[in-house]
């Protein structure tokens, strides 16, 4: 057994055992039991506690994706302070007694924005992305030199927790197939991270996947969830790696929701026996998600035409303001079986508050507050440009232009080639028309005087995931055709609505507000504000806009999300605690793009409601 000298002298280490079919820590059997969590979704407050939590179910893993685009947002400018903080969570999942899979993508997919690819390689007009394409490498080159130099002391042969690096993320679900770009990668990891590093791939269930999404000299492992023949699954992998670890890298306690869909449930009991036969089996397991916490901002991916919410509960073990559930207990059951359990009581839930009802007041229309949302003012072009021509990545951006003649009666305005990407809210002299929508509301009516003002605000619903469309460019892509006329001469403003809201707009300048009650709240994007006092408590809770149609909102300048209980199945927004004041008034902002109820009234509630679909708006 001269395998194990290593150990003896004290020298870490992490390898696959192709002879015993598993891994080997420190030159023994070792077999994973993790679960997914997403730093990206979870307030920096909050980590320790969650990791805690999985640490005492049994867990001795996480797996953690990095969002390239959460920590570069501007090219070149790389960000890893605060809820950014990487190095941060890995030590905090040290300290806990966690192992870490990390998977640094490039892409990740999850769900997230872009799959975590940073908008601002989209200015390459004709890039193709997660190829061996010039342009996208050279950015991919900058990104990992940063990042896996960073990971590099956190592996675990060199003293850290990391155990296992994936090298992209199911590529063969993607339709290029390009071998150079994963062989481009494996040598960029090797380069940053030595020979010593155990590198993987995960892919789908299927020859396909596994054919495109491997390549010699990375690991393959699979991904599957309670609906899956196991056997057959892991022959699969086996046909791919005929000798070492069986490993799910993705085994779904849960599933995601798009807007207007059912809000989607795994059954426990599934989720718990096949857990059971897996680790029977012998096999490594990583449950996605184990919490899968928030899309915060304008964070959501969205799959094809569909957005996903807000919430990304997932129906996971922890729910998504980390609250232990029945499942997490049926899968801490399982797990005692395999392996010692944590003695001790769980952390409880974090306490929650139902702070109640708060009105808001009106601010103003969004054209009429151009000057503090686009203080650079407005980009003159004869034809629309989009966001990335805009250097605007995230959020809304206004297009201004003039109606071109009178329009007597009811004239259609159409996106003949589908280029409102993804809702536009059209105004005529302040006075809201309707809205267009990609793939589904390409023509609407409207009718005016020649030179009437129109105002489009666009809305950037998150750039999709998955598939082949992940260049999701946004804005207006291509004319608005008004009757026979091409629209153009237009004047488009990039909205700095974060900014302005994260400097104190609008409270700071609340005495200008509109005061006089309206009895109906003018239809069209408007902005209304309220303060919250919450009596020394700064306890998790949430926000339930009922009767609103569709929107954003802000909490002491941080953006919550989007609301959108029209369409549902979420109705409320997980507001952390930490974000809130004990003893300053809470400023609340909200952006309602189609129209507020008459009552304006928004509700504080101590639990979620997660699964209410209205019918489609």
């Amino acid at each position: 057994h001269t395998a194990h000298f290593q150990h003896v002298s004290g020298k870490r280490s992490f390898s696959i055992d192709y002879k015993n079919n598993c891994f080997l820590k420190d030159g023994k059997p070792f077999q994973y039991i993790s679960g997914s969590i997403h730093y990206s979704r979870i307030p920096q407050y909050y980590w320790k506690d969650r990791l805690l939590k999985m640490y005492m179910t049994g867990l001795n893993a996480v797996q953690v994706y990095v969002p390239w685009n959460f920590h570069e947002a501007v090219q070149g400018v790389h960000n890893f302070t605060g809820d950014r903080d990487l190095e941060h969570f890995l030590d905090l999942a040290n300290q806990t007694g966690l192992l870490v899979i990390l998977r640094p993508g490039p892409y990740i997919c999850a769900e997230w924005e872009m799959g975590g690819l940073p908008a601002w390689l989209l200015q390459k007009p004709n890039i193709i992305l997660r190829s061996a394409d010039t342009d996208y490498l050279q950015a991919v080159n900058n990104w990992l030199a940063v990042l896996l130099s960073k990971m590099k002391r956190w592996l675990y042969v060199n003293g850290g927790n990391i155990i296992t690096v994936q090298v992209e993320n199911e590529y063969g679900s993607y339709f290029s197939c390009d071998y150079n770009y994963m062989r481009h990668l494996q040598t960029l990891f090797r380069f940053f991270l030595g020979e010593d590093a155990v590198l993987f791939t995960t892919d789908g269930n299927t020859d396909r996947e596994m054919t495109c999404g491997t390549l010699q000299g990375l690991y393959a492992t699979v991904d599957f969830g309670t609906d899956t023949n196991i056997t057959e699954a892991f022959n699969r992998q086996r046909r791919f790696e005929p000798r070492g670890p069986l490993v799910n890298s993705e085994f779904y306690t849960g599933w995601l929701d798009h807007w207007g869909d059912q809000h989607a449930v795994v059954d426990t009991q599934k989720v718990s026996r096949v857990l059971g036969e897996m680790l029977t089996m012998g096999a490594n397991v990583n449950m996605y998600m184990f919490e899968g916490g928030t899309n915060f901002g304008y964070w959501n991916g969205k799959v094809t035409f569909r957005s996903v919410v807000t919430s990304y509960d997932y129906d996971a073990p922890l729910t998504e303001a980390g609250d232990p559930t029945e499942k997490l207990l049926a899968i801490r059951d399982v797990i005692s079986q395999f392996r010692e359990v944590p003695s001790g009581p769980l952390p409880p839930a974090t306490p929650k508050f139902a702070y109640g009802f708060v009105t808001m007041k009106k601010v103003g229309n969004i054209s009429d507050l151009l000057s503090t949302l686009s203080p650079l003012g407005p980009v003159k072009s004869k034809y629309p440009l989009t966001f990335e021509e805009m250097k605007q990545y995230y959020g809304y951006m206004l297009y201004r232009t003039m109606l071109p003649r009178d329009l007597s009666e009811p004239t259609p305005l159409i996106s003949p080639l589908n280029g409102v990407h993804d809702r536009a809210y059209v105004s005529i002299n302040g006075v809201f028309q309707g809205l267009l929508e990609r793939d589904t509301a390409l023509v609407m009516k409207v009718t005016g005087q020649q030179g009437d003002t129109v105002d489009i605000l666009v809305e950037n619903m998150g750039r999709v995931n998955f598939g082949s469309k992940i260049n999701d460019y946004k804005g207006l892509l291509s004319n608005l055709i008004l009757g026979k006329d091409i629209l153009t001469d237009w004047k488009i403003y990039p909205l700095d609505i974060d900014g302005a809201i994260a400097s104190g707009w609008p409270h700071s300048n609340s005495q200008k507000s509109v005061r006089s009650p309206q009895r109906n709240p003018p239809p069209g994007p408007t902005f209304y504000m309220a303060t919250l006092q919450t009596n020394s408590l700064t306890w998790d809770t949430f926000l339930k806009l009922n009767e609103w149609t569709k929107g954003q909102v802000w909490i002491n300048g941080v953006n919550l999300g989007r609301y959108w209980p029209a369409r549902g199945p979420q109705q409320t927004l997980y507001i952390p605690g930490p974000l809130l004041s004990a003893t300053q008034p809470n400023n609340i902002t909200v952006l309602e793009l189609e129209g507020a109820p008459a009552h304006l009234r928004v509700l504080f509630m101590d639990r979620p409601q997660l699964n209410i679909t209205a019918g489609k708006s």
